[in-house]
């Protein structure tokens, strides 16, 4: 009883007649220090290959201890030229004009090499060495353009490319340009768009969407604070999930919130009082849901790909924030408006609760005629729809395969591949002993699949050899050859060799991938059953609900690869999809679960389990619904990059919300929890009011 009286004092503090307005006054002081701070995080991403790649990988390994070789990160460029008809002695002219200017720009560091001719005298190449940049692959795109435009300019007719690690660095960063400003705008809009829909109210949809953005302002600054001074690493990919993630999960607590919140105002006359009540009734509720995001979030911390782990912290601290703007900024602003901000539709005091003989009401009642036959024809309908799983490829993505389009960089690789060996512009990088490097370049040499090796350059006892392979670098048969010459260089005596390059990279971090799906996915399941046990205080409900949220994402995961397959032509998925998409939906999709059966249980405590499951569905389905579509639609924002890692992330986490929404909790849940009745809270007191 004491620990109910305090709970329900705490959940007074942000509505109190004067602790409101402490409240409002704290968070505009927060915001205002926040919003320089948030405007900086781009400045602080760390967009460098490293800071994406495994830190124990081979490949890793290379690309630091190469410094010693080029202290500044370096990209290869590669300019193709090309001519059906046969290069002439002007194409040739103008291509080493080009190569002179190339040579003088400032961005160029190190020698020019080229123009070569291709042996069947229809194509030349050039390569480049660009200036990377502190800012990582976001900083070529200038350098890239410039080539691009020397040598479109008197081309002679010639068709011109720039390709190579520089060029599609170049291209993917276009594709992720103005990335937090288009998802910033696209998901207000749907956000906006759907609150209206939800509340039908002019008024009533400003209140979740500003202190959604409040949230998002302080989060981005938080994660800026530990970017530049506690080592968090922030990249494009992370910060562009953040922005959904905080503005989708934290409309969908204000939801919840303010859903209760009216529902009390039908019952307390006083305003203060009535959010007194929603806050400690629905509190518990959101709690565990942030819980259970950001638990899933931390357990990314375990993953060896970089840029997997550093997205776990990143989007934990944005859960967190959206929370603690929820509870407290949100219950202060609607008891500060009053219950004007519901217009047209005012809840007064004495007034009937709607949701309880609404739509809900009546698919509940439904539900409860044949609950068995509903939750086992649900259950045979979603495993159906995992049998998709077969088409889906998440081997990786080549080069051509990340972009949604077809841009420069790609078309230049065709032909670069066409007319020259498939690995020229993108070498494997051979480190040694100095005193090991002849021996090395033998074994490399010798390797099937390499085309050639270049002579060793030796710094302070290390030697470092390039290795060209014959192959394209993104295609498997080249991640074979880089299996075959690390075996090869590995078996010379002393020689302490090790191979990295672009190949060598795509190969580590799908290794890295692969292992973090098999770590990580069990992980967060265990995790979130624990949560659920506390919060439910029982063992069978967990597991039902773990189950069938688990069943959603096999169905979501089968019907998005028969999309990717035969609907939008994707080659395939990167190897992180699967574990993005698992972890995404597992946290956001067991949110419904736990905001319908905390109100089930609640119920059952007075009707029974079976009465119990109808009242809570009635009370929680329109919410609940409309909280699904706002996430939905705000990870289906994703969709709008040309990128098709977004894409499909985008894609397969919106159907996943949308099942888990419509379907999962509405139905299947519903219907198992009817079935298996007072058993469903074994083996706490409540199971034994059968």
């Amino acid at each position: 009883m004491a620990t109910q009286l305090t709970a329900r004092r705490m959940s007074a503090l942000p509505c109190g007649r004067r602790s409101k307005w402490v409240v409002l006054v704290l968070w505009l002081v927060l915001v205002t220090v926040a919003g320089p701070l948030a405007g900086k995080l781009m400045s602080a991403e760390d967009n460098q290959a490293s800071s994406w790649l495994p830190g124990s990988a081979e490949s890793t390994k290379v690309l630091n201890e190469q410094r010693a070789f080029q202290p500044v990160d370096i990209a290869q460029a590669v300019v193709v030229y090309e001519r059906p008809d046969g290069i002439t002695l002007a194409d040739r002219a103008e291509a080493a004009r080009d190569a002179t200017a190339f040579a003088t720009a400032p961005h160029v560091l190190g020698p020019v090499v080229g123009p070569e001719l291709s042996t069947d005298g229809q194509a030349m190449q050039t390569v480049v060495p660009v200036d990377i940049g502190t800012g990582g692959w976001q900083d070529l795109r200038p350098a890239v353009d410039s080539l691009r435009a020397t040598a479109a300019a008197d081309s002679l007719g010639m068709a011109t490319h720039v390709t190579g690690p520089a060029g599609i660095g170049a291209d993917q960063a276009a594709a992720f340009a103005g990335i937090d400003s288009t998802l910033l705008f696209a998901t207000i809009s749907v956000v906006v768009i759907l609150l209206l829909l939800t509340y039908r109210s002019p008024v009533l949809w400003l209140l979740p969407l500003l202190c959604a953005g409040i949230a998002l302002t302080v989060a981005e600054a938080v994660i800026y604070l530990l970017a530049k001074h506690a080592g968090l690493t922030v990249n494009a990919q992370s910060a562009g999930i953040l922005i959904v993630l905080v503005l989708g999960a934290g409309t969908d607590y204000a939801l919840l919130l303010t859903a209760r919140y009216r529902e009390e105002l039908r019952k307390h006359r006083d305003r203060h009082e009535a959010m007194a009540f929603a806050l400690h009734r629905a509190g518990p509720a959101i709690g565990a849901s942030s819980a259970t995001v950001v638990a899933s979030m931390l357990c990314l911390l375990v993953a060896e790909m970089n840029s997997t782990r550093g997205l776990g912290p990143v989007c934990a601290i944005g859960v967190l924030v959206a929370l603690l703007a929820m509870v407290t900024l949100l219950p202060a602003l609607l008891v500060i408006v009053g219950r004007w901000v519901f217009w047209p539709v005012r809840p007064t005091y004495g007034s009937p609760e709607p949701t309880a003989s609404g739509r809900w009401a009546r698919i509940g009642a439904r539900i409860r005629e044949r609950p068995r036959k509903v939750w086992v024809g649900t259950g045979l309908a979603l495993a159906a729809c995992c049998v998709g799983l077969v088409s889906l490829n998440a081997d990786g993505l080549s080069t051509a395969g990340t972009f949604t389009g077809k841009p420069d960089s790609v078309v230049g690789q065709e032909v670069l591949t066409e007319h020259f060996p498939g690995g020229t512009g993108a070498p494997l990088s051979i480190l040694s002993t100095a005193a090991s490097a002849p021996l090395v370049r033998e074994a490399a040499r010798t390797v099937p699949g390499i085309a050639e090796t270049s002579p060793p350059e030796v710094r302070e006892g290390t030697a470092l050899l390039r290795a060209t392979l014959a192959d394209p670098p993104d295609s498997q048969a080249a991640k074979d050859t880089v299996d075959r010459v690390r075996a090869a260089v590995h078996a010379v005596p002393d020689a302490d060799a090790k191979v990295g390059g672009s190949t060598a990279v795509i190969l580590d971090a799908g290794r890295a991938a692969e292992h973090d799906n098999q770590v990580i996915i069990p992980l967060v399941l265990a995790v979130v059953l624990v949560i659920l046990a506390g919060l439910l205080r029982a063992v069978v409900a967990p597991l039902v609900l773990i189950a069938t949220v688990v069943l959603s994402y096999a169905a979501a995961l089968g019907i998005s690869a028969f999309f990717f397959a035969h609907v939008f032509h994707f080659e395939g998925a990167d190897q992180a999809f699967p574990l993005f998409v698992f972890v995404f939906l597992v946290a956001l999709g067991i949110d419904y679960n736990i905001f319908l059966m905390t109100r089930v249980r609640e119920e059952a405590l007075h009707r029974g389990t079976r009465a119990g499951a109808v009242a809570g569905l009635a009370a929680t389905g329109g919410v609940i619904t409309s909280a699904g579509l706002i996430l939905a639609s705000t990870f289906a924002v994703l969709g709008t990059l040309p990128v098709v890692g977004f894409a499909e992330i985008g894609f397969a986490v919106a159907l996943g919300v949308l099942l888990d929404t419509l379907v999962v909790r509405s139905v299947l849940v519903t219907a198992l929890t009817m079935d298996l009745d007072h058993r469903m809270w074994w083996p706490s007191a409540l199971s034994r009011r059968g």
